[in-house]
């Protein structure tokens, strides 16, 4: 059973930057694609960005494409989220998620493991 951890979440003021990471355990984190997402109260699970098993590949949102960058440390087994020039709608909690095929896709339902999420909170 693999295992994700979020960290890195907070409160930070509008134009700030947040790093999140994500810890895997119980299973070949290098071979998963692993994505990011994020849920507004009051809205559905959006796409936030994904890295294929390599780190070659990346997709982003295109409301976050240039100011988020995905990338993953196979060694440490962590994927992580570097978020610049936050907006207050960029307010949510973020959740990683592993797929075993290791192709990255920005679609939630490829995803085959989930994690609690951490809140961020972007005031103006």
């Amino acid at each position: 059973q693999v295992q994700l951890v979020e960290s890195g979440g907070g409160l930070v003021q509008a134009g700030g930057s947040l790093r999140l990471s994500c810890a895997a355990s119980g299973g070949t984190f290098r071979g998963y694609a692993m994505g990011w997402f994020r849920q507004a109260p009051g809205k559905e699970r959006e796409f936030v960005a994904t890295i294929n098993w390599s780190g070659e590949r990346t997709l982003y949102a295109d409301s976050v494409k240039g100011r988020f960058t995905i990338s993953r440390d196979n060694a440490k087994n962590t994927v992580y989220l570097e978020m610049n020039s936050l907006k207050p709608e960029d307010t949510a909690v973020y959740y990683c998620a592993a797929r075993t095929w290791g192709v990255a896709n920005p679609e939630a339902y490829e995803y085959d493991y989930w994690g609690q999420g951490t809140q961020v909170t972007v005031s103006s």
